[in-house]
């Protein structure tokens, strides 16, 4: 039998119009501003005010290797434009979460940053994906939905999700249209 897959951080995940990179040390001031902005970052857990901690963070991610998190970014201009994570392999499901996009948008840049995770996933042999969901968050759990995601229980304030093999392949082949050519990834 063979060994279950493994998350692994990438360089470059390219998409479409986005691009993922590898967050590091040198992100610390467009993350913690993120994640200090009182309306994008509401529904995450609280950081601490001083950028130091972020960049503790991150330089302890480097040494991790069960999480892969990400800049979101602009694939002509690389401007960052937001962050997500994968994390908690377990068996061929994975998770992932610290999705957070800058204000005023394109709902295409939600849609196609969830596709490249998914595509990811994959590519690492995952085949399904499990995630919770902060209950006032509506936006983004009725985004999951529409994507084939069950809601399967419920923890504190949280909704938990789970997205089968089949209702993966399924969302992957509705949106395609976001993500037509798929991903090239830059180890």
């Amino acid at each position: 039998m063979s060994a279950p897959p493994a998350l692994r951080k990438a360089a470059c995940i390219q998409g479409d119009r986005l691009v993922l990179r590898d967050a590091g040390e040198a992100d610390a001031a467009f993350i913690h501003g993120l994640r200090t902005d009182p309306v994008r970052a509401r529904y995450l857990s609280v950081v601490p005010p001083d950028i130091e901690a972020q960049r503790a963070w991150l330089r302890g991610y480097e040494q991790d290797n069960t999480q892969a998190y990400f800049i979101v970014a602009d694939a002509v201009s690389s401007e960052s434009l937001g962050t997500v994570r994968l994390y908690g392999a377990r068996g061929l499901a994975f998770s992932w979460g610290s999705w957070l996009l800058k204000a005023g948008l394109p709902a295409r840049c939600a849609v196609e940053s969830a596709l490249i995770v998914y595509h990811y996933g994959r590519l690492l042999g995952f085949e399904s994906v499990y995630f919770e969901v902060r209950r006032e968050n509506a936006s983004v759990w009725r985004f999951h939905e529409s994507c084939g995601a069950r809601r399967v229980g419920q923890r504190d304030d949280h909704f938990l999700y789970t997205l089968t093999p089949d209702a993966l392949a399924a969302a992957l082949c509705r949106y395609r249209r976001y993500l037509p050519h798929g991903i090239r990834v830059t180890p």
